[in-house]
């Protein structure tokens, strides 16, 4: 068992052993586990639900522990790990009757065993902030990908001034998820006030005392953080968050019997939602989570952003964003700018370009490949003889009614939905 707890103040004589055991996110203080302006009550956001504040540092505390143990195991890839973490609440009593839960819940995201002790805490003392956008009313999570691009686009069409909300954690994406907002205000000169709030949270390579972290690529909870930090902002005002993403991939068929791993990545799924806002409303937190595209296609997303503001400026903008899941590219001489075009999310993407009939100018490394080493990389990794064969096998109704839904998700709607996404996918086989 890997047991973690999360605390505030670093010791002056930080031994090896609360070193692995502990983060540490302390106020103001730099010499801690995370590289953030964020603190423990996440005043800094203004009057944040203090169960909301709960939720981050829970979803803080289960990231940075994903991060920090490996999978891989021998010659295998991918296991299951056991994880306990010691999560400091407000309301102790309100967390841990639901425990259960949401340990269930962590496990369905990232597959792995988890364990919730929650333990009332006293939070350091931190100079309350005004609402900084007293009069917004939506929050919309803003990755950089296209999918949640499409979403702020959307957002901007509507009547509503809305808050856009992005994570980066040091990974180079903070330039793309800027020009997109930037983009979107180019396109729609005329519409609803949109602010962007850019939130920076990176673990360190070492704790305070020299002590070297172990980095597991996968991080599937990364999600998590995302979510619980966008319901964050949202609950000072109420509103709704949105958390776009296509439909087709949320259900996250599987692309085939033995990929149930890295690629089933389960962040937006229907049901993972809707029991994370059930749990955020039984403890009293803020919920109001909504994927405004969970009904439809990338590829119908795409089309729907061409006939929004043209086919050429649509290229141009879906081009901007950054879709691909390849991590540490870097270390084969393919740049942050490019795609490396054979993970699901490059294929995908790749995909619905083609059946939206909108032209990708996205760079592939995959297309030019920037040395040997680079191929045979990409070669490894590539997703495409899967995607081939899930193609030629498709979406049984079967296999949808197997599926965890949520209920007034009908089966018939999924299996729709899914047989429309393969249908997007065979545009590259």
């Amino acid at each position: 068992m890997n047991d973690f707890g999360l605390k505030f103040t670093v010791p002056s004589q930080l031994s090896d052993k609360d070193a692995a055991r502990n983060f540490y996110l302390p106020k103001g203080d730099s010499r801690g586990s995370f590289e953030t302006a964020l603190t423990p009550r996440l005043r800094g956001l203004g009057p944040v639900n203090p169960l909301n504040a709960d939720l981050a540092r829970l979803a803080i505390l289960v990231w940075a522990a994903d991060r920090s143990v490996l999978r891989a195991r021998g010659s295998v890839n991918w296991t299951s790990r056991d994880l306990a973490l010691t999560v400091p609440v407000s309301d102790a009593t309100a967390w841990a009757a639901h425990a259960d839960d949401l340990e269930y819940l962590l496990g369905f995201l990232s597959g792995d065993n988890w364990r919730l002790t929650f333990k009332g805490a006293r939070f350091p003392k931190e100079t309350a902030v005004d609402d900084p956008h007293p009069t917004a009313k939506r929050v919309v999570l803003l990755s950089g990908g296209a999918d949640s691009a499409t979403g702020a686009l959307l957002a901007r069409t509507r009547p509503e001034e809305h808050v856009l909300v992005s994570h980066h954690g040091g990974n180079g994406i903070a330039p793309t998820q800027r020009a997109v907002a930037e983009r979107i205000e180019e396109l729609l000169p005329g519409g609803s006030t949109q602010h962007h709030v850019q939130l920076y949270l990176a673990r360190r390579q070492t704790q305070p005392n020299g002590r070297k972290f172990k980095s597991e690529p996968s991080t599937r909870t990364r999600s998590l953080l995302f979510l619980a930090l966008g319901l964050a902002i949202a609950s000072v005002n109420e509103v709704p968050l949105w958390i776009p993403e296509n439909g087709f991939a949320s259900l996250n068929p599987p692309m085939s019997a033995d990929q149930f791993g890295s690629i089933s990545t389960k962040t937006t799924h229907p049901w993972f939602l809707s029991e994370l806002s059930r749990l955020a409303q039984a403890v009293g937190a803020h919920d109001d989570i909504e994927n405004p595209f969970a009904h439809q296609t990338k590829g119908e997303m795409f089309r729907w952003v061409a006939d929004t503001v043209g086919d050429t400026s649509a290229s141009k903008f879906l081009s901007l964003t950054d879709s691909c899941g390849f991590t540490g590219k870097w270390h084969f001489g393919i740049g942050k700018d490019v795609h490396c075009g054979v993970c699901f999310g490059c294929l995908m993407r790749r995909a619905s370009f083609a059946a939206a009939k909108v032209k990708d100018r996205s760079r592939y490394a995959s297309v030019q490949p920037p040395s040997d080493r680079a191929a045979n990389a990409l070669h490894t990794r590539t997703l495409m003889p899967s995607i081939e064969a899930f193609v030629a096998r498709g979406v049984d109704i079967q296999g949808i009614a197997a599926m965890r839904l949520p209920g007034g998700y009908a089966p018939n709607a999924a299996y729709d939905l899914c047989q429309r996404g393969v249908a997007e996918l065979s545009e590259l086989v």
